[in-house]
C-alpha cells in the first residue's frame, strides 16, 4: 500500500484520486510520520480468473445462456 504524507495529498489530491480508481489500490496518508487516513476504491474491482490478470469475469457470468445461444450448441439435426 502506497503511503503519502498529507501535505502531499493536499497538493496532489487528484492524482491520487485518480490512481486510486485505475489501480484499486489503497493509499494511507500520514500526519508526522503516524498513519491517519487511508483513501480506498469506493467500487470493488471486477472478478479475475486465476492466472490471467487482464481477463475480468462479469457478474452475469454464471447466468444462462439465452435460448438461441443454447441452440447453437445442440447438435444439428
Amino acid at each position: 500500500m502506497k503511503t503519502v504524507s498529507s501535505t502531499e495529498a493536499k497538493t496532489r489530491l487528484n492524482a491520487l484520486l485518480a490512481e486510486v480508481e485505475r489501480t484499486g489500490e489503497s493509499v494511507t496518508i500520514t500526519n508526522h510520520g503516524r498513519p491517519v487516513a487511508v483513501v480506498s476504491p469506493a467500487v470493488p474491482r471486477g472478478r479475475r480468473f486465476g492466472q490471467f490478470p487482464g481477463l475480468v469475469i462479469p457478474d452475469d457470468f454464471d447466468a444462462p445462456l439465452p435460448g438461441d445461444e443454447l441452440d447453437a450448441w445442440e447438435p444439428a439435426s
